[in-house]
């Protein structure tokens, strides 16, 4: 067991993150926010959602295993559209 443990450390210790923003469009309350979170999290992946309403963005860390569509999709399943802004 333990081998097996120092064979896959590695491979946890330098998968790529990646930060996103996306625009999202219909949010008027705190409910859309935490609605799009709360999706956003369900993707397995996803270690970080930060969803501002004044400035109506979510900011998204993931492992590079999941897709732009995936967390697009997440935020279209809850009722709102999001657009791709910036990469980190």
């Amino acid at each position: 067991m333990k081998k097996l443990v120092w064979l896959l450390l590695p491979l946890l210790c330098f998968s790529k993150e990646i930060t996103l923003k996306i625009d999202i469009e219909g949010m008027t309350c705190p409910l859309c926010t935490t609605a799009i979170k709360k999706s956003l999290k369900k993707i397995k992946g996803v270690t970080k959602a930060k969803v501002k309403l004044h400035s109506k963005i979510a900011t998204v860390t993931f492992s590079e295993d999941v897709t732009q569509k995936q967390l697009l999709d997440a935020i279209e399943d809850v009722g709102y559209h999001g657009k791709i802004r910036k990469i980190n």
